[in-house]
């Protein structure tokens, strides 16, 4: 490990990173090297989940390809020196900022989207400027060695490099000093991530998870909440970060949406054999999902195979605050309900809660669309949809208290693995003798001014 990250600090040191021409040569170049290893990415994750060509590519690879591109056609806008703005102060001069790579990152990815997850930050890393090592989840084995073998093969390690292992490696890895630590995955291992940061004062992004409310007012689009929520709840069998984690439904729009939301999932026809469905990723956290199914809640589904690793899409209805299942994130196919009367109550109840990393209303009321965004704390969200923000790269994707730290996608993927230096350039054409002794009043005064106007 160690050998392997002072290899890297000298390449960056030569300043090779730096450069634009550089950067976008290795933007194309991973760009070419997945597109050409496409089907061994699918393969790979189809044995780790059984998820479909389809689902991989709508989820994952055409997420990191649509990174790629914008990285590649930005990366010189992003670069460029910033102008600001010069205090009458310090005139003669001008101030400008100057974006710089942070150096030696490591990024530590999660394994619910292997691929996306390990892929789109050391995109970040690369247009930022940084040399990257990339340790993916080992719970997806094969999707891990895939990446390892496409990453190892094309790039020189002084670069960028995919260490595979479970605890030990991350372990040893964050026992080091790197410029920039990034980290998809629980509260629980962020905080760990966080403590190891701690000891060279590393900057971290923390990616973490939480419980995401869907709040559904009366007066909504219920066919469409409908259709939406099912999508974004079942969709990789719940095991998304942004997937809704429950739902509070307006009492008076309750059964109507439950109807509805049944249809949805049946004319879904949810199945690994469609290729619209997944399998757990793997039998420990099969066992934990299925302790959380309240028989005497369901509403829909509920069944499981252990041995296949399926749990079919189940909502739960006539849940409350303090049930079992609002203790921790559900991270699977189950679905809780939970019904209201009061707004304001909902609000109140939510914000006692650790801050989430998404949250979504759907709503047709703009006062009640206002209030609560304005009230409830999160990561980012959406007004009648849900987890679609992730596919907007102008905005900028994290969390907010136990839910992350620090935000990537786009430019702001690029801020994250930079440093914005500010530099005041004066000039020398004169120099007022205004801050050098003697000190005299009229000087006072006059200094009092300047900095009233600048």
């Amino acid at each position: 490990m160690q050998e392997l990250i002072q290899l890297q600090r000298d390449f960056f040191n030569t300043n090779a990173t730096k450069s634009i021409a550089f950067r976008k040569q290795q933007l194309q170049k991973l760009e070419d090297v997945l597109k050409s290893n496409e089907q061994l990415m699918y393969d790979a994750i189809y044995k780790d989940f059984k998820k479909s060509e389809f689902d991989t590519f709508t989820g994952e690879l055409a997420l990191v390809y649509s990174d790629l591109k914008e990285a590649k056609k930005k990366v010189g806008k992003w670069s460029r020196i910033k102008r600001k703005t010069t205090n009458l102060l310090n005139q003669p001069g001008k101030s400008y900022v100057i974006p710089e790579p942070l150096g030696v990152s490591l990024i530590i990815g999660a394994w619910n989207y292997p691929y996306q997850l390990s892929f789109a930050p050391a995109i970040s890393a690369m247009v930022a400027g940084c040399t990257i090592i990339l340790k993916p989840s080992e719970v997806p084995s094969n999707t891990s060695k895939a990446i390892a073998k496409i990453v190892n093969e094309n790039f020189d390690p002084s670069y960028f490099k995919v260490i595979e292992g479970g605890i030990p490696e991350t372990s040893a890895l964050l026992n080091e000093k790197f410029d920039k630590i990034f980290f998809t995955g629980s509260t629980s291992v962020g905080r760990i991530v966080y403590q190891a940061a701690a000891k060279y004062l590393t900057p971290v992004t923390l990616e973490l998870g939480g419980k995401s409310p869907a709040i559904i007012t009366e007066g909504s689009d219920l066919k469409m909440a409908a259709k939406r929520l099912v999508w974004a709840k079942f969709l990789n069998a719940g095991q998304t970060c942004i997937a809704p984690d429950y739902l509070v439904v307006h009492s008076s729009v309750q059964e109507k949406l439950l109807r509805l939301m049944k249809k949805e999932v049946e004319n879904s026809c949810f199945s690994t054999d469609n290729g619209n469905y997944v399998q757990i990723v793997n039998h420990r956290n099969t066992e934990r999902l299925i302790k959380m199914i309240a028989t005497d809640k369901i509403y829909l589904g509920g069944k499981y195979d252990l041995e296949t690793r399926t749990i079919e899409p189940t909502i739960l209805n006539d849940i409350h605050f303090d049930d079992a299942i609002m203790e921790e994130e559900i991270f699977g196919p189950i679905l809780p309900i939970i019904s209201y009367t009061n707004i304001d109550e909902i609000i109140t109840t939510i914000k006692s809660r650790p801050k989430p990393l998404s949250c979504y209303v759907f709503t047709e009321n703009s006062s009640i669309k206002n209030k609560i965004l304005s009230e409830v704390s999160f990561g980012g969200g959406c007004v009648n949809d849900a987890m679609m923000h992730i596919s907007n790269s102008h905005l900028g994707f994290g969390g907010v208290g136990d839910s992350g730290m620090g935000s990537y996608h786009g430019e702001e993927g690029f801020k994250t693995f930079s440093h914005y230096k500010s530099v005041l350039h004066k000039s020398t054409i004169f120099e007022p003798n205004i801050k050098y002794s003697p000190h005299t009043d009229r000087k006072l005064n006059i200094l009092k001014k300047l900095f009233k106007f600048s």
